[in-house]
């Protein structure tokens, strides 16, 4: 269960970065909209984050957070903003979820 907390956990984290990226796209009352989506992202995944590591090894579970959500926003900014997607930014988002399956492997 664990494991499932720090997952959406790291699902939040790449929600807080999408709503800095829409906030950065908008004007007026809307970009306030985005930041305050950031604000409760941020709420959330830090809560969630918190809750994971008092089960979980400090160093696996914030390494696999900050996994989750760097290739979760490396995703959304090809998907949504329409950041590059080169050979080299695929391959080393592959090997970032390599990393992340193997620091769960060998958590315990």
């Amino acid at each position: 269960m664990n494991w499932i907390i720090l997952i959406i956990a790291g699902l939040f984290e790449v929600a807080f970065a999408y709503c800095l990226g829409k906030a950065k796209e908008t004007s007026g009352n809307e970009t306030y909209w985005w930041y305050a989506g950031f604000a409760i992202a941020l709420l959330i995944s830090m809560s969630l984050l918190i809750k994971a590591t008092q089960h979980l090894p400090i160093g696996t579970a914030y390494a696999v957070w900050t996994g989750i959500g760097a290739v979760g926003t490396a995703l959304i900014g090809i998907l949504v903003f329409d950041d590059p997607a080169n050979f080299w930014r695929i391959f080393f988002m592959f090997t970032l979820i390599a990393s992340i399956i193997g620091l769960k492997v060998v958590a315990y």
